[in-house]
């Protein structure tokens, strides 16, 4: 009986949260505000991708960064307020390791929502709970790197396959880290054959003008 009582536990908390999550999606659809919930392992680079697209688009959209920790440290929200002097409010999870729709829509109530085109979402540093709970987010964006290895996908398939768009970030370390491309490639095209794929260095700013192209097109296109 605790087994059952478990899983009717677990799956009352998803029906939930993607009720929830539906009611995101339509208020931010009523603004008719996009929105992109970016996911990726720690030291990935996502505050690094967001500065460096938020350089490329800031002055062309009107663009507010809920950003999501488990400890109550401001330093990314630091990092992308000073860099960029957009709207940017950060969500304390309580040592979860994840963002809920719950949490997308605290963060959202702490933004100008009526005065911006696109919402980007820093979760939490993981590659396993925040594939499970949907926010209610337009896209979902997985930030990959260079130095973490060619073997993420095969060790971590639920990942992959819940998102709509892979960065591959860190390209300049490529020629210094063992890391084998075609077969990173071949087990994310196992794994999700329309995932739409952009190499990219934040260093260097290399990639970026094709992946920032392709959010500015759905921002103004969705």
């Amino acid at each position: 009986m605790t087994e059952k009582t478990s899983i009717q536990v677990k799956e009352n908390i998803f029906s939930a949260n993607d009720q929830i999550a539906l009611e995101n999606r339509d208020y931010l659809d009523s603004l008719q505000v996009f929105s992109i919930n970016i996911m990726a392992s720690p030291g990935a680079g996502k505050t690094s991708v967001i500065i460096q697209t938020l350089s490329r688009i800031a002055a062309v959209l009107r663009v507010g960064v809920i950003e999501g920790d488990t400890a109550p440290v401001t330093i990314d929200a630091d990092k992308i307020s000073a860099a960029a002097q957009i709207p940017t409010t950060q969500i304390n999870t309580g040592g979860d390791c994840h963002l809920d729709a719950v949490m997308l829509r605290q963060g959202m109530s702490a933004l100008p929502m009526d005065q911006l085109d696109l919402i980007m979402v820093e979760n939490v540093g993981n590659l396993v709970c925040p594939a499970a709970f949907k926010l209610g987010t337009h896209k979902n964006i997985l930030i990959a790197s260079i130095p973490e290895g060619d073997d993420k996908p095969y060790k971590y398939p639920a990942m992959y396959q819940s998102v709509d768009v892979l960065i591959l970030n860190k390209m300049d370390l490529l020629p210094y880290v063992d890391f084998n491309l075609p077969y990173f490639l071949e087990g994310v095209r196992i794994l999700n054959p329309n995932l739409i794929h952009f190499p990219v260095s934040s260093k260097t700013g290399e990639g970026f003008q094709a992946w920032t192209d392709w959010l500015l097109s759905e921002v103004r296109h969705p």
